[in-house]
């Protein structure tokens, strides 16, 4: 009895038996297969080989990030920093190469570097300025953001074609990218598990005293564990701007949430000491299915970030089910001592009032105390179309004499609200504000009218409360326009779908609106689906490339922005402006230029140029007192490759 009880284990050892201890030892690979299976119900354009393909595409930016991030968690560390700076890397890259003809193996070098330096500044922060690695890695996140916004000047740089290759696939069907994330996945592997820095990453989140004592150099191999970090980081830049074609200065952003949930989804701890390649992949992959998934099943854009944070809560919680038997509590460390925390606190508690005091000295002095002083508050300046306002209204600013401050509230409401408050209490003569959330901007505009400040607003509206002049072109016509040129190119007849912006925003619901008011005319379209893709580049990319599993018979495509479009044709490759005719909105310099390459068949063009240069002119009537019309309507026209010649944004 005794040895057929000694025997039985062993027998469960086989195929059945090795199965199931696989899948009750990786929780996350689990997950993944339930939802594989889910998907592959529910949607019957999922489990295919493109599809699949187009997954791993998908997840291949993620996961190389995540790979990066392993080593740091592993070592009990956290890095934020490594979406900022794999657009910092994308961005040096193209600029040198692209702008200032640098050859394009020094440019990658410089963009590899750029990395790495980043990587190693983190280190130092940490390992030898006793800097917690959250705050280390936070302020790289925006010094990385700033450079990359600063050398672009905000708008995207064209990619080196050689490097663009990268977006391609080989053979016709093996997505380069996923080739790139296979091959950092087994750099990573080995790393962790055959070299002795990897060996020092466990060593060091285990018990950071315990690998001092015993002869660990942890300083110096802290920072190497950040620049392989920022190493990992650049590449993923390198990667996502190869299949855009573009280097963005706001890609990436938000994803190193991503890649950090892939990681713990994974399996490691954010304790330290645990972690594998295999399982940040698995991660990845989870993410990536999640979206694909739920957009081949046009699930609501509200809903997907509901289902998507219980899926990961859920994936999680099995793995911490499973390790909870057998976990044992790891020692904490301590930590450095106070009076030295306190000292480095103060330093940089110094370091940035000096730094915010001379910004301040310098802004005022930059004007004569008779100046219009003007505030201009964007919702972003991560799209060209905004981009222009900017350029619009600082032309017209210098023009006229008046010292005009811009701000970029990079799509946060909140954000947006103190740059607001900061105008109203700065005193300045105007205030101006492309809302990013209609209602939420109310409050604030409130307090400047009873600051008595005249407000314009530009593009958007602002809802309960007053401003001066609304200075906008009309979104629900713009809409109707697009309906009417994609259904008229189609001879009243087609299948299309569309493409719609950030959820929630006014400009999106206009625009949604009239493209559904224009439609009703031609009821030989038929919309196979309607999907957000946030008024992004990247995302439309996506988007479409999911919606042309489940629609491969599209024949027309009309995106709420040029910036989605752009993304829509990426997806189509050769069948843009050929078998699928895709409408823009906006105008904006990249959507013009695939108007005359015939990629994209129209823009619907609202002169954001314009928009700006008339928001100065009325907020400076309103400072002198004159008069000013309630509502400036700026006229949007289709632009096609008959008249964009003559077409001046």
């Amino acid at each position: 009895m005794a040895t057929d009880t000694l025997k039985r284990p062993a027998g469960a050892s086989g195929a059945p038996g090795g199965l199931r201890r696989l899948l009750l030892d990786n929780g996350a690979l689990t997950a993944l297969i339930v939802l594989v299976i889910a998907l592959s119900a529910l949607s019957g354009d999922f489990l295919t080989t493109d599809n699949l393909l187009n997954i791993g595409v998908q997840a291949a930016v993620t996961a190389i990030l995540a790979f990066g991030v392993t080593f740091v968690i592993v070592s009990a560390g956290i890095d934020l920093s490594v979406g900022s700076v794999a657009a910092l890397s994308a961005t040096v890259l193209a600029w040198s190469a692209t702008s200032h003809g640098v050859p394009v193996v020094l440019a990658v070098l410089m963009a590899v570097a750029t990395g790495i330096v980043a990587g190693l500044v983190n280190g130092f922060l940490i390992a030898y300025g006793k800097l917690p690695p959250f705050i280390a890695t936070l302020a790289m996140l925006s010094v990385g953001r700033g450079l990359a916004l600063v050398i672009s000047q905000g708008s995207p740089i064209a990619f080196p074609d050689s490097v663009s290759h990268l977006g391609d696939t080989l053979g016709g069907w093996l997505p380069v990218p996923v080739l790139v994330m296979v091959v950092m996945g087994l750099i990573a592997a080995f790393v962790l598990g055959r070299t002795y820095i990897g060996r020092s990453m466990y060593a060091i989140g285990g018990n950071e005293e315990a690998a001092r004592l015993s002869g660990l150099r942890v300083k110096r191999q802290k920072l190497a564990i950040y620049a392989l970090s920022g190493l990992f980081a650049a590449a993923a830049g390198i990667v996502l701007a190869s299949r855009l074609s573009s280097a963005q200065p706001q890609a990436a952003d938000g994803y190193e949430l991503d890649a950090i949930a892939a990681v713990v989804i994974g399996g490691a701890s954010l304790a330290g000491g645990t972690g594998k390649a295999s399982g940040t992949l698995i991660g990845a992959l989870i993410l990536a299915v999640l979206r694909n998934g739920l957009n081949l099943l046009s699930v609501s854009a509200f809903w997907q970030q509901v289902v998507i944070g219980v899926v990961i809560a859920l994936a999680v919680l099995l793995d911490t089910v499973r390790r909870k038997a057998g976990a044992t509590p790891v020692a904490a460390g301590t930590g450095g001592p106070k009076g030295k925390q306190a000292a480095t606190y103060a330093l940089a508690a110094v370091v940035t009032v000096a730094i915010v005091g001379a910004t301040s000295f310098l802004h005022s002095g930059s004007s004569s105390s008779t100046t219009p002083k003007m505030g201009l508050s964007l919702s972003t300046l991560n799209n060209p179309f905004f981009v222009q306002i900017r350029a619009g209204a600082q032309a017209e600013a210098k023009k006229l004499g008046v010292d005009l401050t811009v701000t970029d509230a990079q799509n946060d409401a909140s954000q947006q609200a103190n740059q607001l408050q900061n105008f109203t209490s700065s005193g300045l003569g105007a205030i101006i504000v492309n809302p990013v959330d209609s209602d939420a901007a109310s409050n604030s505009v409130k307090a400047a009218d009873k600051a008595r400040i005249p407000v314009i607003a530009v593009d958007r509206g602002v809802n309960n409360a007053s401003v001066d002049t609304l200075v906008a072109s009309d979104n629900v016509a713009g809409g109707e326009l697009a309906a009417k040129t994609i259904a008229e190119k189609l001879g009243g007849k087609g299948k299309i779908v569309i493409l719609q912006g950030q959820a929630g925003t006014s400009a999106a619901r206009e625009r949604a609106a009239g493209f559904a008011q224009g439609l009703k005319a031609y009821p030989g379209i038929q919309v196979l689906a309607q999907q957000p893709a946030d008024f992004d580049r990247t995302k439309g990319l996506d988007v479409m490339s999911n919606l042309l599993q489940a629609h491969p018979d599209v024949q027309g495509v009309i995106a709420a922005n040029d910036e989605m479009a752009l993304g829509a044709i990426k997806a189509l490759g050769s069948k843009a402006g050929k078998s699928v005719q895709v409408v823009g909105f906006d105008g904006t310099p990249d959507g013009l230029t695939a108007v005359k390459n015939g990629t994209l068949y129209a823009s619907v063009a609202q002169q954001p140029s314009q928009l700006g240069k008339i928001a100065v002119d009325n907020a400076l009537k309103a400072v002198k007192g004159d008069k000013v019309d309630p509502t400036v309507k700026v006229p949007v026209k289709v632009v096609t490759k008959d008249n964009v010649a003559g077409f001046n944004g």
